[in-house]
């Protein structure tokens, strides 16, 4: 008996699922729109929440900043589990092999000694900023509207930890595997008078109960933060000899490069909206100019505390970071003063 082997194809009976047939038309959809797209719950709420019953437990009014189709901003990097898993697995994995190397070769040992005191002063006692940073995020992916959102604001919570364990582990290294140095850190956040100003920032940023509003205020923050030590100290530790310090400060301000994409994407969706963008863009105007003026003032003295050290510029630094924060604002139509 002889059998004859045929290849017969199945066409399915749609491509994809009928929400996204309805939004986009019958075609294939990408795995990101499969697990992103109108997966809000918007009907069958059974009860207000007792802590807010003017609102339902999901609502659109959670924050001042809207969109009026949420789903008209999308994550250009297209995250949803598996890539996200893949890409930070890849950052942290690349961070591990240079601290190895960084071990191996004694190198924190090699920084000079005003280096290692910025280090140990005022680049380890961040690891805090970015706890707070993780709850912040953490109540945008809560109260967050649209799943586009919700869904970036999560995966930037699970950064924000990771951030605190690339500085926690870089701090480990640089106690020759004690943490000494992150005990010193955290009095220093808590007790040191040049970084009081930044914690009431952070603290207020934590009680916001907008949550578009904390993020944004957060991302102002983070503009001047990562620019300020992951960039510029990163250019002038490579002239003064401390590598150490610049081979840490990479990965930070490589993960910054990545939270800018689908931050930016968004701040064109908010101020492009045809019956909300005017109104968010008062919103976002109003937050950056307070944002602007409470953070600056509180870096000052961190910037004043690394110049101390290094002579790194950083209160220049800051200035200009703020400016070019202005003018990016200002080229969304989000009018900034100074």
């Amino acid at each position: 008996m002889q059998f004859e082997l045929r290849t017969q194809v199945i066409e399915p009976t749609r491509k994809t699922f009928q929400h996204l047939i309805d939004r986009y038309g019958d075609r294939p959809a990408s795995r990101y729109e499969e697990g992103t797209i109108d997966i809000q719950p918007t009907a069958n709420y059974h009860y207000r929440p007792l802590w807010d019953p003017s609102k339902e437990i999901y609502s659109p009014d959670y924050s001042a900043l809207k969109l009026t189709d949420a789903y008209s901003f999308t994550d250009p990097r297209q995250f949803y589990y598996a890539p996200y898993v893949t890409a930070r697995a890849d950052l942290h994995e690349a961070f591990g092999q240079t601290l190895d190397y960084l071990d191996k070769r004694g190198m924190f040992q090699r920084l000079p000694e005003a280096w290692s005191s910025l280090f140990q002063d005022v680049v380890l006692p961040l690891r805090h900023y970015e706890a707070a940073g993780q709850m912040i995020a953490s109540g945008a992916a809560r109260y967050g509207w649209g799943t586009t959102i919700t869904q970036c604001c999560a995966y930037s919570a699970f950064d924000r930890i990771g951030n605190a364990q690339i500085l926690s582990r870089a701090g480990i290294s640089f106690g020759t595997g004690t943490a000494e140095p992150l005990d010193l850190a955290k009095v220093t956040w808590l007790e040191d008078e040049a970084f009081q100003p930044l914690r009431k920032h952070v603290e207020q940023m934590l009680v916001e109960k907008d949550w578009g509003k904390a993020m944004v205020a957060l991302d102002v923050t983070d503009q001047l933060i990562f620019g300020l030590f992951y960039t510029h100290l990163d250019d002038a530790a490579l002239n003064a000899g401390a590598a150490s310090y610049s081979l840490v400060a990479q990965h930070l301000s490589q993960w910054f490069v990545d939270q800018r994409k689908w931050f930016d994407a968004l701040y064109k969706a908010w101020v492009s909206d045809e019956a909300l963008g005017d109104d968010n863009k008062a919103v976002l105007a109003e937050v950056v100019e307070a944002t602007l003026a409470t953070a600056t003032a509180a870096l000052a003295a961190v910037a004043a505390k690394a110049d101390g050290l290094v002579d790194g510029g950083a209160g220049d630094a800051l200035t200009a970071a703020a400016d070019s924060i202005r003018s990016k604002f200002g080229a969304l139509g989000v009018a900034v003063g100074n």
